[in-house]
């Protein structure tokens, strides 16, 4: 399995390289998604986006935790967390074992 982590710069590049624009170009783009995006789950919106997954904000409860190190219990605050739920496309392209490139 990988271990590569992709960045912004990568993202960048990617752009850059597949839709012929210049790397500015492509990080104002990326910068103007993440906002339109982060916004709509500050909002409180889902965030559905086709054969990729949706982002979900989730309101959770106040409840009582334990800490697993020293076993003693603490109160949890309540708050809004985002999880992610990928598409079924996306699910099946993950568990497929990547191709291996002949040399």
């Amino acid at each position: 399995m990988s271990e590569k982590t992709i960045t912004r710069a990568d993202v960048v590049e990617a752009l850059h390289k597949r839709c012929d624009v210049s790397r500015a170009t492509g990080s104002r783009f990326l910068e103007s998604m993440l906002a339109t995006m982060e916004a709509a789950l500050v909002a409180g919106d889902t965030l559905k986006l086709a054969r990729f997954g949706n982002f979900v904000v989730r309101e959770k409860s106040e409840r009582v935790g334990r800490n697993p190190k020293t076993g003693e219990t603490a109160r949890i605050t309540p708050r809004r967390v985002v999880t992610f739920r990928p598409s079924q496309l996306m699910r099946q392209r993950v568990e497929k074992p990547p191709r291996r490139r002949s040399a």
